[in-house]
């Protein structure tokens, strides 16, 4: 398998309750999520649209 056949990590699915659980994202922004993508979407598609909110006010 060449490199150029191999996905690149950003195009990989991932689980949007991991995702979320990772990036420490709040339950609001959790189910944003998967109503825009469902329970899986790449890794790119993610960190593009993930919103986190600062913990300091």
């Amino acid at each position: 398998m060449d490199d150029a056949d191999r996905p690149v990590s950003a195009d990989q699915l991932w689980s949007v309750f991991e995702f979320a659980r990772r990036y420490r994202l709040a339950k609001r922004e959790e189910n944003r999520l998967l109503m825009l993508y469902g329970p899986t979407a790449s890794l790119r598609d993610l960190l593009a649209n993930a919103r986190r909110h600062s913990l300091i006010s």
